[in-house]
C-alpha cells in the first residue's frame, strides 16, 4: 500500500491498458477498445467508448465514487496510508504533478531550475496562489510543511522522504527529537536546514546528493502544502471539520461523515478553477466490493475503487466501464523477525515454498495479478533494462515446493510441524484478503502440519498493531511512491519507519544506501539488485503478487486519470450528459 512517488525521467512503464464496457459489450467490442502503449500507461476517461449508460439529463457535474476503506488520516504531512490517495489528490496539490501519460508537470511551481551538480532546486510559483479558504499561500507555507515533516514531533510516517534527502534535514530530525537542544541549537539546525524561501514565490530546496527522480519524490503528497494557521489553532484534529480542512486542490471538503464518506466540492480559489468542471465529488465508504458493484449496476454510484475479484470474468466480457491496468505495487505477508520461530530463516524459507501462489491468483482471488517471488515487481526500466532481467528466482517457485518446505522446518527443528507454536495470521477487513488467509491457513496445515490462528480487524486498528509490532503474520503491501526501485529498499532497511518485521542487515542497509547515493543510474540499479538479492536470502517476508488494479467508472464520466502509482486525479474530470 501505498506508495506512490516519484518520477525518473528515464523509466519507461511497461503494461497495457484494457479498456472493457458498462452495458452489453461483447468480446469483439472489448477487443476494439484503446489500448495505451508500453511508455504510457495510464487509463483517462476519455477515450472510452460510447455510452452504454444514460447519465443524468440534468447536467449535474457531480459524480458518486465508492472508497473501500476509510482512511486513517487525511493529514498530507503525517499518513502513508494509500486508501486517502483519491482525497488527498484532489484536495491537495504540490509543487509539479503527473499528467495523464505519466509526466512530471508543474503544480504549484511554474517552474523550476537544477544546478549543474543536479544537488540545488529552484523553484518559482504561480502569483497569487490561495488556500482554499482564501487566504495567500507563499514559498513560507511550503518551507513550513517541510519543516513539519522533518520534526518528529509530528510523527509523519513519511519523514523520511526528507530527512533521507534533503540537506540537514536528518540532523534537524535528531536534534528536535533528542529533547535537550536550545533555542540556539534549534535555529543552528534551521539555518542548515535544506530548505529556504528567499521571497513569498521561491522555494529553494538542497540535497544531500544527487537524486535523478527527485521531482517525482516532489509529487508525493508529503510535499503538498498544509496550512500553518489552522493547524496551530486546531492541532491535531484541524483533519476532523470541513471547517477546519484548509487545502490548496482543485477540490476543497464540504462535508465530512466519519464512517459514512467524505465530500469535496470545486474550490474556487485553486489557481486553475476555471478548468476545473466537477462541482461536487463524493467519496462514499462501502467497504464491500460486491455491495458496492450492485450500487454501480444500479446507477446510485459513479465509480468503485475497486473490483470484487468474482466478478472479474463476467465484467471483462460484458462492462464497458471495467479498466485493468499493471500497477507498481507487491503484496506480501510480513513475517515478524523478532518472535520465535520466525526468527530463523530455514522457517522463514519453509513458509516461502509451502503456498502454491498460482492457485491463489487463479483459484482464490480469481485476479489479473502476477505470482511474485521477491520485493520488486517487473516494469521498473531504465535506461531500456528492466529491474528484474535475469533476476534468480531466490530458490522459490511459483508453485511451491512441499517437499523442500518440510525438509527446511525439519532442520529447524520441527518434523512435520511438531512442537511449532500457533502463531497468528492477521488481515484487515476485506473480503479477498479474508480469502486469501484463509487459503494460506489451509496450504500450513496441509503442508507443513502447522496451525495458524487467524485474526483480523479494521484497518485503522490493525496497521496500529503492525506498526507496534503486535503481529507474527501479517498481510500488507506496498505501492511503489516513485517509479524507481528504491521506492521499496526502506522497508526492510534497519531503523526505517516502514520496516514492521524487525528485520536488519547492515549488508543490505549498505546497499541500500549506496544506492541513494550513487549518481549514476546503472550503478545504483546493480547496487539495488544485490540488495534486493541479500534480502531474499534471509527471506523476511512472504511475496504474494505484483499487482494490477481493476476499477469501475461509467462511461459518461470523462478526463480522469489513475496512474500506475495509484493516484487518482479528478482535476480535469466531467461528467458528459446526454444532448
Amino acid at each position: 500500500m501505498k506508495k506512490k512517488l516519484s518520477l525518473l525521467l528515464a523509466v519507461v512503464m511497461a503494461g497495457s491498458v484494457v479498456l472493457s464496457a458498462c452495458g452489453g459489450g461483447s468480446s469483439s467490442s472489448t477487443a476494439s477498445q484503446p489500448t495505451a502503449s508500453a511508455t504510457s500507461s495510464t487509463p483517462v476517461a476519455d477515450v472510452a467508448t460510447p455510452l452504454s449508460k444514460t447519465p443524468a439529463a440534468s447536467g449535474e457535474q457531480k459524480i458518486i465514487f465508492a472508497l473501500h476503506n476509510e482512511p486513517d488520516g487525511i493529514d498530507p504531512g503525517i499518513t502513508d496510508n494509500t486508501f486517502a490517495i483519491p482525497i488527498l489528490f484532489n484536495a491537495f496539490e504540490g509543487l509539479v504533478t503527473y499528467d495523464a501519460e505519466n509526466n512530471i508537470i508543474p503544480a504549484d511551481a511554474e517552474s523550476w531550475e537544477v544546478s549543474p551538480d543536479g544537488l540545488t532546486y529552484t523553484f518559482h510559483l504561480r502569483e497569487g496562489l490561495k488556500w482554499s479558504d482564501g487566504t495567500p499561500l507563499t514559498a513560507q507555507d511550503y518551507l513550513y510543511s517541510i519543516k513539519r515533516v522533518a520534526n518528529p514531533m509530528t510523527a509523519s510516517k513519511y519523514a523520511y522522504m526528507v530527512t533521507d534527502y534533503v540537506k540537514g534535514a536528518q540532523e534537524y530530525y535528531d536534534l528536535l527529537g533528542s529533547g535537550t537542544a536550545d533555542e540556539a541549537a534549534i535555529a543552528e539546525a534551521e539555518a542548515n536546514l535544506g530548505v529556504s524561501a528567499p521571497d513569498d514565490l521561491t522555494l529553494v530546496i538542497t540535497l544531500n546528493n544527487t537524486t535523478p527522480y527527485f521531482l517525482g519524490i516532489l509529487s508525493m503528497w508529503t510535499y503538498a502544502p498544509v496550512q500553518q494557521a489552522t493547524i496551530e489553532a486546531n492541532g491535531d484534529s484541524w483533519t476532523q471539520s470541513a471547517d477546519t480542512f484548509i487545502s490548496n486542490g482543485p477540490f476543497k471538503v464540504s462535508e465530512m461523515k466519519f464512517g459514512e464518506g467524505i465530500t469535496l466540492v470545486k474550490n474556487e480559489n485553486f489557481w486553475d478553477a476555471a478548468n476545473v468542471q466537477l462541482e461536487e465529488v463524493e467519496f462514499r465508504y462501502i467497504l464491500d466490493m460486491s455491495t458496492a458493484l450492485s450500487a454501480f449496476e444500479s446507477g446510485e454510484i459513479d465509480g468503485m475503487m475497486s473490483v470484487p475479484s468474482a466478478d472479474l470474468p463476467r465484467l471483462k466480457v460484458e462492462s464497458d466501464c471495467l479498466t485493468i491496468w499493471p500497477a507498481f505495487g507487491t503484496t506480501y505477508y510480513l513475517l515478524n523477525n523478532t518472535v520465535e520461530p520466525l526468527n530463523d530463516p530455514l522457517v522463514r524459507k519453509a513458509l516461502n515454498l509451502a503456498i502454491d501462489r498460482t492457485a491463489l491468483i487463479d483459484n482464490v482471488m480469481q485476479s489479473t495479478d502476477t505470482p511474485a517471488l521477491a520485493l520488486v515487481g517487473p516494469g521498473y526500466v531504465v535506461d531500456g533494462e528492466d529491474f528484474t532481467e535475469g533476476r534468480s528466482d531466490f530458490g522459490l517457485s511459483v508453485t511451491g515446493n512441499v517437499e523442500e518446505a518440510q525438509q527446511l522446518l525439519a532442520e529447524a527443528g520441527y518434523p512435520n510441524g511438531e512442537g511449532f507454536p500457533t502463531l497468528r495470521l492477521g488481515y484487515y477487513t476485506d473480503t479477498v484478503v479474508k480469502k486469501v488467509a484463509e487459503a494460506l491457513q489451509q496450504m500450513y496445515k496441509q503442508n507443513l502440519n502447522i496451525d495458524l490462528e487467524i485474526t483480523t480487524a479494521d484497518w485503522s486498528v490493525y496497521y496500529e498493531q503492525v506498526q507496534a509490532g503486535d503481529f507474527d503474520i501479517a498481510a500488507m503491501g506496498w505501492g511503489a511512491d516513485y517509479l524507481h526501485p528504491m521506492s521499496f529498499m526502506p522497508l526492510f532497511e534497519t531503523g526505517s519507519t516502514q520496516n514492521y518485521t524487525g528485520y536488519s542487515n547492515p549488508e543490505y542497509d549498505a546497499l541500500v544506501e549506496q544506492a541513494r547515493t550513487e549518481p549514476d543510474a546503472k550503478t545504483a540499479m546493480d547496487l539495488m539488485r544485490q540488495a534486493e538479492a541479500l534480502l531474499m536470502e534471509d527471506y523476511p517476508f512472504v511475496p504474494i503478487f505484483f499487482r494490477s488494479y481493476p476499477m469501475m467508472m461509467q462511461t459518461y464520466v470523462k478526463g480522469w486519470s489513475r496512474s500506475p502509482l495509484n493516484y487518482f486525479y479528478l482535476q480535469h474530470a466531467y461528467v458528459e450528459t446526454a444532448a
